[in-house]
């Protein structure tokens, strides 16, 4: 069994790596490479890059193609560039777009693992005859008893599990994370200055990649012309307050740049795709205490009966004990122990026993919706 967890020599198990240029997936690749596996490097040019080539801090832009095909000619690795522009925009921008616009706020790089690489770059990588693909994605997987399971990184600030939760248990039998069990990024920089590459130095994709500099609204307004309309800004008591040029501009939770005066401090409370209304109220309006999904992947082997749970409502929350109750047909009803602030539709609820993820889902608005 080798360190990939396949019952060959390392030179006759064929790896696919998932290139994106940037230092996390070229060190994955030179490390298993080094280990003696028959490596092949795929970068995904997922959308028109040319605008992006000389920006710093975006991921999948075309300098990071040139990157990755550099990392590849070092290591002397074959490497292919694959034209998935299509499938991105129909799987992850035309989703963004239509989820700005119900008055959700959306997780692109979450539908791009789901569809593009976990479906279809990982479809691609069995039609080449690899045994499996590995990323640069910084979680932990472990098997118990020949079942796969998903952990968090080693690392809990580099923590990618928030955004894999919609991972299936076929794709995870099929994936492997070299980076996961570091202790930090400085761990990854001096792998990838001791195997000379390039990129050791370069900084970390800090945008969405199809939205240059924060400006989502724009990308909107530029792939759904006229789609914007302008509306109320309203208050929970029902009072008008002043207008806005649309909701894609607001998320809940959001206090600055509301555009009205008034003496109590106000917060975006919730959004009315229908009324076009962005609803503002106190701070303490901004507490939830029950949470509905959608979708609900479930990774663990167990169904998903009621049990005691941790779980994550933000990519950066520090996360919260609470109680699942499954509802049937995808959906799960999630009981906070304690209230949290700021639940958004269109973000992600991802489900832990301590460190390992059971699943997650999308939150929904209201019950009626799930």
């Amino acid at each position: 069994m080798n360190s990939l967890g396949i019952n060959k020599a390392p030179a006759e198990t064929r790896v696919v790596v998932a290139m994106s240029g940037g230092v996390d997936s070229s060190v994955v690749a030179a490390m298993l490479h080094e280990e003696g596996y028959e490596v092949i490097g795929i970068t995904l040019q997922l959308y028109d890059h040319g605008a992006m080539v000389n920006k710093k801090g975006a991921c999948c832009a075309g300098q990071d193609i040139h990157d990755a095909r550099r990392v590849a000619d070092t290591l002397g690795i074959p490497h292919y560039v694959l034209n998935y522009e299509n499938k991105f925009k129909e799987s992850v921008m035309d989703d963004f777009v239509e989820t700005y616009l119900a008055g959700e706020t959306p997780i692109p790089c979450v539908k791009c693992n789901q569809s593009v690489k976990f479906k279809d770059l990982l479809q691609t990588a069995r039609e080449l005859g690899a045994d499996v693909m590995a990323t640069g994605h910084y979680v932990q997987r472990k098997e118990d008893g020949g079942i796969a399971h998903m952990f968090r990184a080693e690392d809990t600030s580099r923590d990618q599990s928030y955004f894999l939760f919609a991972t299936t248990r076929e794709q995870l039998d099929f994936l492997r994370f070299p980076l996961g069990h570091l202790k930090n990024k400085d761990e990854t920089r001096a792998l990838a200055a001791r195997y000379g590459l390039a990129v050791a130095d370069k900084p970390d994709s800090q945008d969405i990649c199809f939205v240059p500099s924060g400006g989502y609204a724009k990308v909107i307004e530029k792939l759904r012309p006229g789609a914007l309309e302008p509306g109320e800004v309203v208050h929970m008591d029902g009072t008008v307050l002043g207008t806005h040029e649309g909701i894609i501009n607001y998320t809940v939770g959001q206090r600055k740049g509301l555009g009205i005066s008034s003496a109590d401090a106000l917060y975006v409370i919730k959004l009315n795709p229908e009324k076009h209304q962005v609803i503002v109220g106190p701070r303490e309006a901004l507490l939830s205490q029950h949470v509905y999904i959608r979708d609900l992947n479930w990774l663990d082997s167990s169904a998903p009966a009621a049990r005691e749970v941790q779980v994550r409502l933000r990519s950066m929350h520090p996360g919260a004990a609470a109680s699942l109750e499954d509802m049937g047909q995808g959906r799960a009803r999630i009981l906070l122990h304690e209230p949290q602030s700021a639940v958004t539709p269109g973000q992600a609820c991802v489900i832990y026993d301590g460190n390992r993820v059971l699943g997650g889902g999308w939150i929904t608005g209201e019950p009626k919706n799930v």
